[in-house]
């Protein structure tokens, strides 16, 4: 006869440790049902990992489950593993009907991740219980100290349940305490324990290995024989022995009044389930773990190949309960060998959690894979080519982060991945797109609002964060027919806000005011100028028709608001910072406003969402992926973010600029974003950068691409990715947030605070309020004062630029400044001058002739808007930076209704406060102050600065 099947003679029910669709599909498990008698089937991730890992059986199904829509990775594996389990459970029903549900079951396991986790654990089992709807299945449930209070609710419950990653005697009583307790409370409340089975997976094969491994070390070690031969005996017997005590203790506990009483009701008693029965160690038979362990009412779950060598030469006896004594002799044994087994079971729960765990991150990993392959045309492509040296870096940290689950501690917002201070309060961007989506039906009704009003423009006030985002989408989108065209005002230049105010009906302009606390400078006054402006156009009673506010909950700007009788106010989430909104509403108001389809924008922003989720490992996960190579790179020198973007997404630099700078520089730590720098040649460049390339599929530039090609091959690090269109971007947003935030955990800083920031402000404040008492800004004495210019620096900075040869004129002073740029070093051009394409162009002519003169990176800024932006990584991040302020006489001051500080005065103050703040932290910086004309003053500028450098 058949030895398997012969088993159930015995009373030993054989399960199959293996699952597979085609396996079900191709009639392979009702085969071994009805030739080998096989009455259960077992999963785990390992055997999941394999079938969706290895082959391509699962594409067809992954790309019919993504048919339906796109999902998180967690959901999308388990669609697939519930389908599998379900169809498993329909071939074994009528052995489970047959037995009156002794045997039949199909098991499932609940996450590894949550094997530590009592509460999530219950969560899962009960979710997984519904979805499978089977009561022929069993939920694996880890016999973990968490996992124990789970296996009693839960049969408490009548939900069925496999106890898995159980190897000791001690621990197996308090499961089949637990399940007793379970049982007793179900029936307590009425409930019918007959369809309530259980089995406890004893872990057989894992023992040995382990103590034999330490038998190994004490026989190496012995110098008596017979030592060594009694020690040498023990190998490959306990773990028998350590089953066939556990079964001694099954008999004592499912027998005696209290069983008595739970049986009469129709309870079962909790099987041992031989669980690890697959041979090891070659040296010992291939069917050791099943011959040995022969017993009524015992399950054995057997991997393919033992169920095949048993099948071919098993050998069957009533073994369970032989030489019981022999078995206490032999764990007595290894005690007196000072080698400890509750030890080692302990240890190797440890290792199971974390095997399976492993096992799981792969499976995971596979099926995230297989959805990008799928869904490739909806997702935007990264590729990353480094050299060998970060390589390692990455593939290091990477497996780090995948091995102590760091990006599921990230989403579960545990602080203690960064510096364990307050960044736990500052991740509800992690959640925003898909709170936004939510929100559609208002944003329609506001949408439909402005269209109904006509305007003509939306003009977003803010700074930072708030101005940031919506300049990118006014600048990536085209104007939508029948809505506003979409503006961006972020500075308290004079001769900005009066362009602003030029270029726009403002009878037919909404003005969307954005700020987070209310008490930001430049959108208050802006708000103020812009709010008076409309009430002399349209009258001081429907002025307030022409505004909107988004702010957070009880600001000030939200009082203000109200008092002007704002159209609309929207609130964003105070557990979001300003650099990481674009995707709250200080994003989606202002692209609503201009008519963009925010239920598409959305949806292709959480599809990368998912793509960095908690559940995607870091090799597949690409938001971790560009995290690690921005802060491994920085911790290598290479700090210079060098961001590259193509004309349909050229203003996605200045929000990446902000996020990055804001977040990282800090703490004397942080990455420094170099933005708008056109690409060079190799021969331009230090050691200090790091490239991420970004363009839409649509575009083609031979000659830049040749640059980039050229770059990779002289071992530059390159990051490309590919926009599958502008409507795309998105994407982008999230991918960088998540970046950003693991590179700060790479560099060890909070990304999520701004120390620096605060200091300008309250110079800023102090000179504004020195300037409301006097009615002037007070006075300064140039280190150099010339027809053209004055030059301004502190007493430090003056000693060792005049020491290096600066004298009478101001080329001199530039040639001293800039010489002091050494290798991995920055040039930072900051300019408070109106933002137009002259002045770009200008500075842009400047830096990059530092750049290609000095080798060095280069930025060039405009102000009060970089202030909210970089200025935080140049105060507070590594002392690199060589900075040369530019500010200049405005042809034509303008006034902020109620205050007695105008645009200019408070301009002035800021450039001040942010330099004097700069010069306080002993950074290398120099103020040219330009007199008259502004354009003859930049081009003198622009003449002496090359001079200078040549």
């Amino acid at each position: 006869m058949n030895p398997v099947k012969a088993l159930e003679q015995h009373g030993q029910a054989v399960w199959l440790d293996f699952l597979a669709r085609g396996f079900i599909a191709k009639g392979d498990l009702k085969k071994l049902i009805d030739v080998d008698g096989v009455k259960g089937v077992t999963s785990n991730p390992s055997i999941f990992e394999k079938a969706i890992g290895s082959s391509d059986e699962y594409d067809g199904a992954v790309s019919q489950a993504l048919q339906a829509g796109d999902r998180p990775i967690g959901e999308l594996y388990e669609a697939l593993a519930v389908e599998d389990i379900q169809h498993a459970a329909d071939v074994l029903r009528p052995v489970y009907d047959r037995l009156k549900g002794t045997d039949g079951f199909v098991s499932l396991e609940v996450s590894p991740y949550l094997a530590l986790d009592t509460k999530g654990t219950i969560v899962e089992a009960e979710r997984l219980w519904r979805e499978v709807d089977r009561r022929n299945l069993m939920v694996k449930v880890p016999a973990t100290q968490q996992g124990l209070p789970a296996i009693r609710h839960l049969i408490s419950k009548g939900i069925s349940i496999n106890v898995t990653l159980l190897f000791s005697q001690k621990v197996y009583v308090q499961v089949a305490e637990a399940y007793l307790d379970g049982l007793e409370a179900y029936v307590a409340g009425g409930g019918d324990p007959s369809h309530v089975g259980s089995v406890a997976s004893f872990f057989v094969s894992r023992i040995d290995s382990a103590v034999d491994n330490e038998l190994d070390d004490k026989i190496a070690k012995a110098n008596d024989p017979s030592e060594k031969a009694r020690l040498a005996a023990l190998k490959g017997k306990i773990a028998i022995a350590n089953a066939k005590l556990a079964y001694q203790d099954y008999k004592r506990l499912f027998s005696g009044e209290r069983w008595k009483k739970l049986e009469a009701r129709g309870a079962k008693p909790q099987r041992l389930l031989w669980a690890s029965t697959g041979t090891k160690n070659k040296a010992y038979s291939d069917v050791l773990y099943v011959e040995e362990l022969i017993g009524p009412n015992t399950v054995n779950t057997v991997p393919p190949a033992t169920l095949d060598a048993f099948r071919d030469h098993g050998k069957l006896r009533d073994s369970l309960e032989e030489n019981v004594d022999d078995a206490r002799a032999a764990l007595a044994g290894l005690a007196s060998a000072g080698i400890s087994l509750d030890a080692i079971t302990d240890r190797l729960v440890i290792e199971g959690v974390q095997l399976f765990a492993d096992a799981f991150d792969k499976l995971l990993g596979a099926v995230a894979h297989k959805r990008t392959a799928v869904l490739a045309s909806g997702i935007n492509r990264q590729t990353i080519a480094l050299g060998d040296d970060l390589a390692k870096a990455i593939k290091d940290s990477s497996e780090a982060w995948r091995a102590a689950g760091t990006i599921r501690k990230l989403w579960e917002r545990d602080s203690a991945i960064w510096t364990g201070t307050d960044e736990d309060k500052w991740l509800g961007w992690l959640d925003s797109a898909a709170a936004e989506k939510a929100k559609l039906a208002a944003y329609k009704d506001f949408a439909g609002w402005v269209q109904q009003q006509a305007f003509t423009d939306a003009v977003v006030l803010g700074m930072g964060g708030s101005s940031l985002g919506p300049e990118v989408l006014a600048e990536t989108f085209a104007q939508q027919s029948s809505f506003p065209k979409l503006r961006v005002l972020d500075s308290t230049d004079p001769a900005q806000v009066r362009a602003m105010d030029r270029s726009v009906n403002l009878a037919t302009t909404l003005f969307i005011v954005s700020s987070k606390s209310g008490g930001t400078t430049e959108p208050n006054a802006m708000k103020d100028y812009f709010y008076a402006r409309v009430s002399e156009v349209v009258g001081p009673d429907k002025a307030g028709g022409h505004f909107v506010a988004v702010t957070d909950p009880g600001s000030s700007m939200e009082k203000v608001a109200k008092q002007q009788g704002f159209a609309r106010i929207f609130h964003g989430d105070p557990t979001i910072g300003g650099r990481y909104s674009v995707l709250s509403p200080f994003g989606m108001v202002p692209a609503a406003a201009a008519g963009i389809d925010l239920a598409r924008f959305l949806d292709l922003a959480l599809a990368m969402v998912r793509s960095c989720g908690p559940d995607v490992p870091p090799s597949e996960n690409p938001g971790v992926q560009l995290g690690l190579a921005m802060g491994c790179a920085g911790l290598k020198g290479r700090d210079k973010v060098t961001i590259v973007s193509s004309q349909a997404i050229a203003d996605f630099g200045a929000w990446a600029e902000q996020l990055i700078a804001e977040s990282t520089g800090k703490d004397g730590k942080g990455l420094i974003p170099i933005d708008g720098e056109p690409l060079g040649e190799p021969a331009v460049y230090g050691t200090d950068r790091l490239f991420i390339d970004l363009r839409t599929e649509g575009e083609t530039d031979k000659a830049h691409d040749d640059k980039l090609t050229a770059l990779e091959k002289a071992g530059h690090p390159v990051v490309r990715i590919v926009l599958q269109s502008p409507d795309h971007i998105g994407q982008e947003f999230f991918r960088f947030e998540i970046a950003t935030a693991v590179a700060g955990a790479i560099l060890g800083i909070n990304p999520f605070n701004q120390p620096d920031v605060e200091a300008a402000k309250i110079k800023t404040r102090e000179l504004t309020g020195a300037f409301e008492t006097s009615g002037k800004l007070p006075a300064e004495t140039p280190a150099l004062s010339t027809a053209q210019a004055d030059l301004y620096t502190d007493d430090a900075n003056a000693a060792a630029l005049r020491k290096a040869g600066a004298d009478g004129d101001l080329g001199s002073w530039l040639s001293a400044h800039f010489a002091r740029s050494k290798a991995g070093d920055y040039v930072a051009l900051l300019a408070y001058i109106e933002r137009d394409h002259d002045h770009i162009d200008m500075l842009q002519h400047m830096r990059m002739a530092v750049r290609d003169r000095k080798h060095v990176a280069t930025c060039a800024e405009f102000g009060p808007r970089f202030l909210h932006s970089t200025g935080q990584a140049y105060k507070g991040g590594p002392d690199s930076g060589v900075f040369l302020q530019i500010t200049a006489d405005d042809s034509s001051d303008l006034a902020v209704p109620g205050q007695s500080a105008s645009f200019g005065v408070i301009k002035a103050a800021q450039a001040r406060g942010d330099f004097d703040v700069l010069t306080e932290r002993g950074r290398r910086a120099l103020r040219v102050h330009l007199k008259g004309d502004l354009a003859a003053g930049l081009k003198m500028l622009d003449a002496a600065l090359h001079a200078a450098l040549n």
